[in-house]
């Protein structure tokens, strides 16, 4: 019988991008404080002599992988889809010593959740899958990954 178990830890971390191309005030520059809630499955380890017997996984583990993959890249970057014309402020800012992440997409929630997923699934223990990721943009507006809609 399996006794899966769902564990979620959330991160925050602050990114600027702009939207090339958008018909709104995201077309501008701005950053937002996101928060990212990461949540995988798996069964609890339950052999007595381990170290991290009844975990799924060590939250100080989580935490290590996604702040490698993705907190440490995105906090205090700023974050320009380089198939457009922002490749110009991209290197504009990158000169001037600003953290610029490139990348070949439109730097939107629900892109940025993707490339997020991609990203963690390859480095979680071979015992854990990926359920799901939520990106909180703001307090009302996220962006939700779930592995069953794939």
């Amino acid at each position: 019988m399996d006794k899966k178990v769902r564990v979620t830890k959330q991160f925050k971390f602050e990114t600027g991008h702009a939207l090339f191309g958008y018909d709104g005030l995201c077309k501008n520059v701005h950053g937002h404080s996101y928060k990212l809630d990461v949540t995988v499955i798996g069964q609890p380890i339950t052999d007595p002599q381990h170290v991290k017997n009844g975990m799924v996984i060590d939250f100080g583990d989580l935490k290590t992988i996604v702040n490698k993959e993705i907190v440490h890249p995105f906090d205090h970057a700023t974050v320009l889809n380089v198939n457009s014309p922002h490749v110009e402020i991209a290197d504009e800012m990158e000169s001037r010593g600003h953290k610029i992440l490139r990348v070949d997409y439109q730097p939107t929630s629900e892109m940025m959740i993707l490339e997020f997923a991609v990203k963690l699934k390859t480095k979680l223990p071979n015992h854990l899958k990926l359920y799901s990721l939520k990106l909180r943009e703001t307090g009302t507006a996220f962006a939700e990954w779930y592995a069953e809609d794939q």
